[in-house]
């Protein structure tokens, strides 16, 4: 999931309330959910679901799709303890990873066939690069493939794509860049209103204003295009999969993809474009915190969701760099520098284009977020930026304690 879609969780919270069944709104506030149980989405109000039935019957499927909110861990324990339990109903299984873009799909698999170490592996698929989320979260769901010898399948394409389809829109991408990803099948209205809403919200953050924007302008039209570039890429690497692990005998594997519950919520992201490609059985199951509130249950938001009990959790540390960042073509843009800041004492002015952390190219939000996470107390990170039309380096230099 990009970091637009990420943010666009608020605004899924005010559309859902405006969807959530009658049953659930006539207890305001309150959880429909028990921890850890299963609730089916799939009928005109919430139903609670046996474990064992419910993942029989996903397991009989074409396609499950598994989604996550990334940086949740318990999020990647609920993904790996339901991909086991498809696995015993159906061992006969391809596992693919929206984490991973096409060109890595050889280190996959020389990692299920037991080839390389855990860091030759996160070295060789470019794992800091290409996602930038601590490995420890999904070394779990890798292990799992490897042991089990499952097949392993990148979903994703180059960022380079999508965000050359957001800037020019689809018909502007010359077909030798899209990386074989086929036409998308247009998005339905439902999509595309949650897309817009997205949209307006990050024009907002940008400066333009919510109220200028307009669904014809070009710039939603293109944004539009690039989740659903997305959203067919891994709809036709799973498609894919499923047809090249099918036996002689016809049986196919049942396809699970692990996926931001972006592309997984209400069927109109990577299951959409799984239909245009003629698989129609898909079935779709979400985490959400089993104090999750009545009136976010809608209908059909998946065919089920399990209730991730509560945990106690650390108090968030303190903003570390201390600014607002903005996406861009070629790199990162300070949006705002907090005076006062770490990044106010290192140099950092409003404006200012990120494009290397570390050494490592820094393309999304999550790329330079990812760095200052792992930047240990008392360390000095260099920063290259543009400035202008200046390219500078400057040094980041963490104090050995928070403060």
């Amino acid at each position: 999931m990009s970091p637009t879609i990420r943010a666009s969780a608020l605004i899924l919270t005010a559309g859902l309330l405006a969807l959530a069944s009658s049953a659930a709104l006539a207890q305001p506030g309150g959880s429909c959910l028990a921890p850890g149980a299963w609730t089916r989405l799939d009928t005109a109000q919430p139903e609670r679901a046996e474990s064992s039935a419910l993942l029989a019957a996903m397991a009989r499927r074409d396609v499950v799709l598994l989604g996550e909110q990334h940086d949740d861990m318990d999020h990647h324990r609920w993904q790996l303890h339901t991909l086991a339990a498809l696995h015993a109903q159906r061992p006969h299984m391809v596992i693919g990873f929206e984490m991973f873009p096409r060109r890595v799909q050889s280190v996959l698999d020389r990692w299920v066939a037991g080839e390389l170490s855990e860091a030759e592996f996160l070295t060789a698929s470019d794992w800091g690069k290409v996602w930038s989320m601590p490995a420890e979260l999904y070394l779990p769901l890798f292990h799992f493939a490897r042991l089990h010898r499952i097949p392993m399948v990148a979903l994703n394409v180059e960022a380079v794509l999508t965000r050359n389809v957001a800037q020019k829109g689809w018909n502007a991408v010359p077909e030798a860049e899209r990386e074989g990803v086929g036409t998308p099948a247009p998005a339905s209205r439902d999509y595309e209103d949650f897309l817009y809403e997205i949209h307006r919200q990050h024009a907002g953050m940008r400066g333009h204003g919510p109220r200028t924007s307009s669904r014809r302008d070009a710039a939603f039209r293109n944004f539009v295009d690039s989740q659903l570039t997305w959203d067919r890429a891994m709809a036709e690497a799973l498609a894919a999969a499923r047809k090249a692990h099918t036996k002689p005998d016809g049986d196919s594997p049942l396809a699970v993809g692990i996926m931001g519950s972006g592309h997984v919520r209400f069927g109109h992201g990577v299951a959409h474009q799984l239909d245009d490609l003629g698989v129609g059985s898909i079935g779709q199951l979400l985490p959400m915190p089993a104090s999750t509130d009545c009136r976010l249950l809608a209908p059909r938001l998946a065919d089920a969701v399990f209730a991730v009990p509560d945990a106690v959790q650390a108090p968030p540390p303190p903003p570390r760099l201390g600014v607002s960042l903005d996406e861009q073509a070629d790199g990162v843009r300070i949006a705002e520098v907090s005076a006062g800041s770490l990044a106010e004492r290192s140099g950092l002015l409003n404006g200012d284009v990120i494009t290397e952390a570390a050494g490592a190219p820094v393309r999304r939000n999550i790329h330079l977020i990812a760095a200052v996470r792992q930047q240990p107390p008392g360390t000095w990170l260099p920063l290259k930026l543009r400035r202008g039309d200046e390219v500078l380096e400057l040094v980041v230099r963490f104090p050995a304690q928070a403060r």
